[in-house]
């Protein structure tokens, strides 16, 4: 089993390059937002329970896709220290059913970033759709790093077409 972990700032495309990614190699696709519309369908966005349930669901679905050999490629944003804990305990969860973690940041230019984010296909999935709430986002958690304890393959995609991207992942990490 493996898990395609793809990371960077909201807007960046990991929903869209790891549509391409699932269509080159079979592997299911669990984006973030999945799991926030799930919860919010009974809890507000932000309250504690609503917190805890996301990760909660995410770390479960994971854990069981690993449990039963179902290679994924799971998508989220990465606030520096914030999400550490988290990372750490999908990972310890693959790993004890003998699968892999697999990490790819994407990066775009901060230009195109606010650009992309205002786009309606992003209505759909309840995500952020607004530069200045981004910008605000950005200010105060630091979406562009790496992850500091993994090995990322990094992807700037800010020129090229999101099944370039997958190609690069596929080529990078070997998968069928």
């Amino acid at each position: 089993m493996n898990m395609i972990y793809i990371y960077g700032p909201p807007g960046v495309g990991k929903y869209t390059v790891s549509k391409e990614l699932s269509k080159l190699t079979g592997y299911r696709l669990f984006h973030n937002q999945l799991s926030i519309e799930f919860v919010m369908s009974m809890f507000d966005f932000g309250t504690p329970t609503f917190n805890r349930l996301v990760l909660k669901y995410r770390a479960d679905m994971i854990e069981e896709a690993a449990k039963n050999g179902i290679s994924l490629i799971f998508t989220s944003s990465y606030a520096k220290g914030f999400n550490d804990p988290i990372i750490k305990d999908i990972m310890k969860r693959v790993r004890k059913h003998n699968g892999n973690v697999y990490f790819v940041q994407l990066h775009c230019e901060t230009g195109e970033l606010l650009k992309r984010v205002t786009s309606g296909s992003r209505r759909k999935y309840y995500k952020i759709r607004s530069s200045k709430l981004l910008k605000n986002l950005m200010k105060k958690y630091n979406h562009t790093s790496s992850i500091p304890f993994v090995k990322s393959l990094y992807i700037d995609n800010t020129k090229i077409k999101p099944k370039e991207a997958a190609k690069k992942i596929i080529r990078y990490y070997n998968l069928q």
